[in-house]
């Protein structure tokens, strides 16, 4: 009772309140700098790098206000677990009842790889032949996989061969359905293949019910993440209300045992919100042309050090 009493003392809620304000500031100030500073060395940065860094300043960001979100908790109620409960609600809520840009970013990538392809198919009756398909279809590529086929293009035009660019852009994509096209494209590069127009029209049309299928099941999801979003707020908003109009009502959690039974109660939700996650997760197939540049690798013949 002791711990407790000191917890809910004014004098204590008030550092630790302006100890979050500080730490806070500090980590907003540490990101300021890092993303302003004109005098920081920089290094060239691949395409990869210069999309996640945006990211990396939205986490850092996201953390610093569930910090600040669950310390503010933790003066006002006067409860550790309950800080730590909110810090990990604020943290975590947004990401499981919140719209999935990864699955967007990936149907928007398999359209945009379907229409490439009816591209080629449609560019190889007037072209010569494949490389030049490839390079007349680099500037209309849809803008999801653009850059990866512009590197392609400029690969080819420097005088690399086909196969090896291809497999370069198999790895840029690094999506199972581009590998079922590039694997088409590569065979048809090395061995010849035959009706290649017949064949890339019919990868585009699985692509497209893929992304179809993938749609279907992404609103079917929704539906549900609205009828968890509206069980949430009601529940929050009925805590919050509860907090500032009725304190009293809650004064059991203020003892020991009252907080092991309010961890409890936050165990229960976030084996709930888990399990949530869990099922809304689509499972990646494998992409089968790194599995088999894996193996083709682990195949190569090892020559000794020192052998000619």
């Amino acid at each position: 009772m002791a711990a407790v009493t000191l917890l809910l003392s004014p004098t204590v809620r008030l550092a630790a309140l302006l100890g979050t304000g500080a730490g806070l500031g500090l980590l907003l100030v540490i990101i300021g700098w890092r993303g302003v500073d004109p005098n920081r060395p920089r290094r060239p940065l691949s395409r990869q790098h210069h999309s996640d860094r945006p990211r990396h300043r939205r986490v850092l960001i996201h953390l610093g206000v569930a910090i600040a979100v669950g310390a503010a908790t933790g003066v006002i109620t006067g409860w550790f677990v309950g800080a730590i409960l909110a810090g990990l609600a604020c943290w975590a809520l947004p990401r499981v009842l919140g719209r999935d840009p990864e699955h967007a970013r990936r149907v928007a990538r398999i359209e945009a790889i379907a229409t490439w392809t009816e591209m080629l198919r449609d560019t190889l009756s007037a072209a010569s032949g494949l490389e030049q398909a490839i390079l007349a279809t680099a500037k209309l590529a849809p803008t999801p996989i653009r850059s990866e086929i512009t590197d392609l293009a400029v690969n080819l035009e420097n005088g690399e061969r086909l196969a090896p660019s291809l497999r370069g852009m198999a790895d840029q994509v690094a999506d199972p359905t581009g590998d079922l096209v590039i694997a088409a494209l590569i065979t048809a590069a090395e061995q010849q293949a035959r009706q290649l127009g017949d064949l890339l029209g019919a990868l585009a049309r699985t692509a497209r019910e893929q992304a179809s299928m993938r749609m279907r099941i992404e609103a079917g999801r929704a539906r549900t993440r609205t009828s968890v979003r509206v069980i949430v707020g009601t529940t929050l908003a009925f805590a919050a209300g509860v907090v500032l109009l009725n304190r009293s009502y809650l004064s059991a959690y203020d003892s020991v045992t009252g907080q092991l039974i309010l961890l409890g109660i936050g165990g229960l939700f976030t084996a709930g919100f888990a399990w949530l996650a869990r099922i809304s997760r689509v499972t990646e197939p494998t992409r089968f042309l790194a599995i088999a540049d894996t193996r083709s690798r682990k195949d190569r013949p090892l020559v000794a050090e020192g052998q000619v």
